[in-house]
């Protein structure tokens, strides 16, 4: 009997010693481990911002800068629009412009026209001029194949030019005769065939002499384009 006895209480002994073990390893683990309401570590420094999000009122919103609806905004740099008016539109003028007749070598039987921006603004030289020999009641006929590909724009003091042929091939019924005065109006830009402000009358180059076969060009930008025709 104290045999077991001796037994049973060795055997308690043992088992109380490994319980009290466990409790303690469990106890070290438990105070290693984080506790679930320990905060999470902050951000490092440099880092990126959260995007904004919907709805979060301290989003100011910018402002467009788009016109009132329906109206279009001018492209920065565009040139704005030709109106009636504007200096670029103004046909040019005996006001305006001062025009010269000179003789040339080349070629034969023909006069060089020469008109020049004096005004302030630019002034676009229309069509062909007007031109009339002494107290001619109709000008000369205007040689259609010298139009040009776009109107001549003159800034002030630049020129524009047009040549007139003098004689054609008639012969004697040409009605020949020497020039003493040439006239020169100004179309205008509407194309509607009458000339338009005040004319220049200058004087016609010694000896100078035509007939009814005379014809003008339309103005030009270069003298040599000019005297083409």
């Amino acid at each position: 009997m104290r045999t077991t006895s001796r037994l049973t209480l060795a055997a308690a002994t043992l088992v109380a010693g490994l319980t009290l073990t466990a409790c303690g390893q469990g106890a070290g683990h438990a105070a290693a481990s984080p506790s679930a309401s320990t905060a999470p570590a902050p951000a490092p420094t440099g880092s990126a911002t959260p995007s904004t999000r919907p709805g979060d009122p301290s989003v100011t919103a910018r402002p467009t800068t788009a016109g009132p609806a329906g109206t279009a905004r001018p492209t920065a740099g565009a040139p704005a629009p030709s109106r009636a008016g504007d200096p670029v539109s103004t046909p040019c003028t005996g006001t305006t412009a001062k025009v010269i007749a000179s003789k040339v070598s080349r070629p034969a039987n023909h006069l060089l026209l020469t008109v020049t921006n004096t005004g302030p603004q630019p002034c676009n030289a229309y069509g062909a001029p007007f031109v009339g020999f002494d107290d001619a009641q109709s000008p000369v006929r205007i040689l259609d194949e010298s139009k040009p590909q776009a109107v001549v724009t003159l800034a002030p003091g630049e020129s524009a030019y047009a040549s007139v042929l003098l004689t054609g091939e008639g012969g004697a019924d040409s009605h020949g005769r020497t020039v003493r005065r040439i006239s020169v109006h100004f179309a205008p830009g509407d194309g509607s065939g009458g000339s338009v402000g005040s004319g220049r009358t200058v004087a016609a180059p010694s000896g100078t002499y035509a007939d009814d076969d005379a014809a003008v060009s339309y103005w030009q930008r270069t003298v040599d384009e000019a005297l083409t025709y």
